[in-house]
């Protein structure tokens, strides 16, 4: 028996005691490790689930006390994380399907076939195992909040949270290395938010975002009169950081010349800003980060060996999504849930079919490539479960229906309405724009509207159009 499934409770909810004793006798067969429950009426299932945890609920769709439908959206609410799986008659489909969109796991069919209805509930025991497991092993390394957006079940990533929590207690200089979308920035945020500094804000530098003339200016600060420009008193992101912590994100890319002042920055705990005479200490913990091989260019003389050992105190590596492949499924689910919310939508859901395509996928991108494909999907998918279909939308190839009373393109050499022809490209542009500004501004919803100049919530509204029906944009 698998160890996942060990200790788990499945709950078993019909008004037929008759259906209820043989599925109970029929299940404990096959899941000997699993405490098997159940309750003949509704307030009955409530209290067991309020009690005591249950992992998986099978329940009948039609039950005389209360609504199936009913029933799912109070069990949901006692327990966010339930898996619940709705039992109907074949004439009933349509109804068990409206209740997935309301956040049944799925649905099986009376009369039972056997071997669906076990890999279903294997199934369901597994994922609830997984996302058991993963609110614990949050629980237990530290603060939820401070490790929300690093979530995984995987050995890669069970070790990543382990070392997140570890290296958080010391005030050691940490060099975080890691290919391009795997998260390297969340990581001093949570080591950030797990020490001893939470208590004042992490400054992060994006070095190459910042030309080299300025850069020395912007980490050290610099008087008035320092240079052509200066004119007035800048306080550096050093200072800025005292008593904090300071991200240099993809140390990689700073340059030689700053290197050096870095370095002694480093070495002394004390910075001199551009035109002062004498320099001043300052307590603030370095983290650093970068995708490039520092080995490599250290050899090609365009990074400084000593600066390498100073910044390389405790290292930690974030893993490519190719090794946390198992996280995928979480990962999503996770994505998608932050994605409604920023749009102020209705939860979404992939199907099993997308969800298998994306396990399928390279991902060279790695957890931000996924991150910004189910942003994308959540936006344009019509409906509340995103299929295969909606993985790659483009604007500019992807068909969708048309608006009400326009038609779709015109034949060749027809003249078509004005109107009908401006509301088609409107659309057009509409869908590329703001795919194009999510792209960009990462998700962030803030971000977006004020690059947009849009209110936020003028910008929350468009979003909701778009991902309805074509029909309402």
């Amino acid at each position: 028996m698998n160890q996942n499934l060990m200790a788990q409770r499945l709950l078993i909810v019909d008004d037929e005691e008759d259906m209820l004793k043989g599925l109970k006798r029929s299940l404990a067969f096959d899941f000997q490790e699993v405490e098997i429950l159940t309750a003949s009426r509704t307030p009955e299932a409530l209290d067991l689930v309020q009690k005591e945890p249950v992992d998986v609920v099978l329940t009948d769709i039609r039950m005389p006390d209360m609504d199936g439908l009913d029933l799912l959206e109070r069990l949901l609410k006692i327990d966010p994380w339930l898996t619940v799986i709705m039992m109907t008659a074949y004439g009933s489909i349509e109804q068990a399907v409206e209740a997935m969109k309301r956040g049944a796991y799925d649905f099986v069919t009376k009369p039972f076939d056997k071997e669906a209805l076990l890999r279903t509930l294997r199934k369901a025991l597994e994922r609830n195992s997984l996302i058991r497991e993963n609110l614990t092993l949050q629980q237990r390394v530290g603060e939820k909040a401070a490790l929300k957006n690093l979530v995984g079940q995987s050995p890669p990533m069970r070790r990543l949270l382990e070392t997140i929590h570890a290296i958080a207690r010391t005030g050691y200089t940490v060099l975080i290395r890691g290919e391009s979308g795997t998260g390297k920035e969340l990581v001093a945020r949570a080591i950030h938010e797990l020490s001893t500094r939470r208590n004042r804000a992490l400054v992060t530098v994006n070095c190459p975002a910042i030309p080299e003339h300025l850069l020395e200016s912007e980490l050290f600060g610099h008087k008035k009169g320092a240079f052509t420009g200066a004119d007035a008193d800048q306080k550096g992101l050093f200072d800025e950081a005292d008593g904090s912590s300071l991200l240099l994100d993809e140390i990689g890319d700073i340059p030689v010349s700053i290197q050096t002042k870095l370095l002694r920055a480093l070495q002394e705990q004390e910075i001199k800003p551009l035109g002062t005479a004498r320099p001043h200490r300052v307590d603030v913990r370095i983290m650093a980060s970068t995708n490039q091989d520092l080995e490599q260019k250290i050899r090609a003389r365009r990074f400084r060996e000593d600066l390498f050992y100073r910044l390389n105190v405790v290292a930690i590596r974030t893993p490519a999504l190719a090794d946390i492949r198992e996280d995928i499924p979480l990962l999503v689910t996770h994505f998608t849930q932050m994605a409604c919310q920023e749009m102020g939508i209705s939860l979404k859901r992939f199907s099993p079919e997308s969800m298998e395509a994306l396990m399928q996928r390279p991902w060279p991108g790695n957890v931000r490539e996924l991150q910004n494909l189910v942003r994308r999907a959540v936006v344009f998918s019509a409906e509340s479960i995103i299929q295969p279909g909606d993985l790659d939308f483009d604007p500019e190839t992807t068909p969708r229906p048309a608006l009400p009373g326009v038609k779709g393109e015109p034949p060749p050499g027809e003249v078509e309405p004005y109107k009908v022809a401006k509301e088609r490209t409107v659309t057009r542009f509409t869908l590329r724009y703001f795919s194009d500004l999510l792209e960009k501004t990462g998700g962030n919803i803030t971000r977006a509207a004020e690059l947009s100049g849009l209110s936020r919530v003028a910008l929350q509204k468009i979003m909701r159009r778009l991902s309805g029906p074509p029909e309402s944009i």
